[in-house]
């Protein structure tokens, strides 16, 4: 699947040259705080400005670091519910289900997943309503989707991930 058909990722069969332990820290700062800026950052990983430039250059043009984004408190946001939908397809249905779901309203995420379903997608709406509304009149009259599975979020919380500041991260 290419970028261009809902991935996360690069060009197709291009790929990014190893990181280094400078290419970590940086990655580990901006996942921090994606607001800072690149004197503070080159302070922070301890190398010149023009070297942080280079290389937030090189990170961004290899399809590693794609863009900068503000992370919310949904409750807090007036996104008090919060789901994952599991959805079973026809085959070869992706494409279509992938660029439709793009315009579905308080679809925040989803994935073609192996196993039981097809794709998972998270929905985080305003209330019990909105979610009905987004499970049963927009996902469901999808062409090509075939059943979905609704489970509700009673709490969630973050994971470590793949420790950036770590060396060999």
């Amino acid at each position: 699947m290419s970028a261009d058909e809902g991935g996360v990722g690069g060009e197709a069969g291009r790929i990014a040259g190893p990181l280094d332990a400078v290419d970590r820290a940086i990655i580990a700062e901006l996942l921090r705080d994606g607001r800072v800026s690149v004197r503070a950052l080159a302070e922070r990983v301890h190398i010149s400005r023009a070297s942080a430039y280079a290389r937030l250059t090189r990170l961004t043009d290899d399809g590693i670091i794609t863009g900068y984004t503000v992370e919310l408190a949904p409750h807090k946001a007036g996104l008090g519910t919060s789901a994952y939908v599991s959805v079973t397809i026809e085959q070869n249905s992706w494409r279509e289900l992938s660029a439709r779901l793009r315009e579905v309203p308080y679809v925040e995420h989803f994935a073609m997943v192996g196993g039981d379903y097809d794709v998972l997608v998270l929905v985080r709406a305003p209330d019990n309503a909105a979610l009905r509304h987004v499970v049963m009149e927009c996902i469901q009259d999808i062409p090509g989707v075939r059943a979905t599975r609704t489970w509700l979020v009673f709490d969630e919380a973050r994971g470590r991930g793949a420790g950036w500041g770590a060396r060999g991260g």
